[in-house]
């Protein structure tokens, strides 16, 4: 039986038409390839005579290009007009970078080679130098810090379970996974399965990493070997080398589409990495330290595979410690990405990277202080009982416990004793497998408990 032909030229127009009703007006190539399961050539000669007949505009080149309607962009045009209002378009690198993404941009071959700087990491020194300028660095700061003082990470575990779908899903988007939204949204409430894809095991071992960072750096603080482990499970069931985990890289590796070429000594990556990671501890500013690990780790590429993908978890180390909205790399396009950590790669130019990270930084602020806000104002009882509570539940579900056992062995005020039994029951009627990594449970041992009908409830 004959396969029906595919119409690729409409195809596209529907993704654009799609893309623009999600508010992103236009799209690079490579989201519009990946979203239509399509031949990256094919997709190119479409997109060629689409703009050959004025039905689609093209914006820069190279890793920039972007694609859009021109209906979509005469429409925006026009209502920002109409309003006085600029419109909202997606990030767009300031005018004054073009001579840069232009250099970044040029036919490979007329790029000079360039092997790794050890300067600069070397040069940095912790509240002398900046990467981020000062005053923006503490603009972001003022603007993300959660008011008062509270435990490490209790502003990553109000927004956690947001947290896991957005963090997860836009950091695996960058690494081209195809998964959609909402598939990841029911992957993470299915759980791992035998059948799981690359795709999935993707998704599943960023939401295995970030329940790590949120629930166990507080304790561990930013170390090697925290770095080690978040590269591990994001890494799991992806290495051919198993042993490679969390490993200094003994292989070579190259980089697509750039110049730069990464240092192939592992004594010396396992000795840079230690360094970066304790000077990153020494930053006063969380998010010039956010920033210099996200910079630093991507630059030294220590791993295998996923390195990309540590340094975007990694960056929420010092904002997780200092109680800081987390960066998720909301709404970041490929493109834009590949161009920022290019000009690192190739330039030890960090421009770029400073407004992307200011960008999606600023709409991460926005978006978990919306979630806090939304939750109102925190109950003082619970806040009083937080560890007791959490450490309530682990013995109900890990220890078979009833309520009144568990109840017995913490040291809760004698007139507290009563709310806290019902606050306690309250929290295990409600706890789901989507939410236990705030009581630091397994998910398999959750599932097991919620099957068997909730015992000691």
């Amino acid at each position: 039986m004959a396969t029906a032909r595919r119409d690729l030229r409409a195809e596209i127009l529907d993704y654009l038409r799609q893309q623009l009703a999600a508010g992103q007006i236009d799209c690079s190539p490579e989201a519009i390839t990946t979203g239509l399961d399509a031949k990256r050539s094919t997709v190119n000669r479409h997109l060629a005579l689409l703009t050959a007949d004025q039905i689609i505009l093209k914006r820069n080149a190279g890793p920039a290009t972007r694609y859009a309607l021109a209906t979509a962009v005469s429409t925006a045009s026009k209502a920002s007009a109409a309003t006085g209002q600029p419109a909202r378009p997606a990030f767009r690198f300031a005018t004054e970078h073009q001579p840069l993404i232009e250099q970044l941009t040029a036919p490979i071959g007329t790029r000079k080679p360039i092997s790794y700087q050890r300067w600069f990491v070397e040069n940095y020194m912790p509240n002398q130098s900046a990467l981020i300028p000062p005053l923006l660095a503490q603009d972001l700061l003022d603007r993300g810090r959660a008011r008062g003082h509270q435990p490490a990470g209790t502003y990553a575990r109000k927004v956690l379970e947001q947290l896991l779908i957005d963090l997860a899903w836009h950091s695996s988007r960058l690494e081209g996974n195809r998964k959609s939204l909402l598939d990841t949204q029911v992957l993470f409430e299915r759980g791992r399965s035998p059948g799981d894809d690359e795709d999935a095991l993707m998704l599943l071992n960023h939401k295995d990493a970030i329940e790590f960072l949120v629930d166990e750096v507080p304790h561990y603080g930013i170390r090697d070997i925290v770095v080690r482990n978040i590269q591990s499970l994001l890494m799991q069931g992806l290495l051919k080398a198993p042993e490679a985990l969390g490993r200094a890289r003994n292989t070579v590796v190259t980089i697509t589409d750039s110049v730069y070429v990464p240092l192939q000594i592992p004594q010396l990556l396992d000795e840079i990495l230690n360094a970066l990671v304790a000077k990153s501890c020494h930053i006063k500013n969380p998010i010039e330290a956010a920033f210099f690990l996200w910079v630093n780790l991507a630059y030294l590429q220590p791993f295998e595979d996923g390195n990309k993908r540590t340094s975007r978890l990694c960056a929420n180390l010092p904002l997780l410690m200092q109680n800081c909205a987390p960066i998720s790399f909301l709404d970041v396009e490929p493109a834009d990405y590949a161009l920022a950590v290019l000009a690192i790669y190739e330039l030890q130019d960090v421009s770029l990277a400073v407004e992307l990270f200011e960008w999606t930084y600023r709409r991460s602020i926005d978006k978990y202080a919306a979630i806090l806000e939304a939750m109102g104002a925190p109950d003082p009882f619970r806040l009083k009982y937080r560890e007791m509570l959490g450490e309530g539940v682990r013995q109900v579900v890990s220890a078979a416990a009833t309520i009144a056992d568990a109840v017995a062995c913490l040291a809760i005020e004698e007139a507290d004793q009563e709310p806290f039994v019902r606050a306690l029951r309250e929290e295990l009627k409600h706890l789901e497998s989507y939410n236990c990594a705030r009581y630091r449970l397994g998910l398999t041992l959750t599932e097991k408990w919620i099957a068997a009908g909730r015992p000691g409830l």
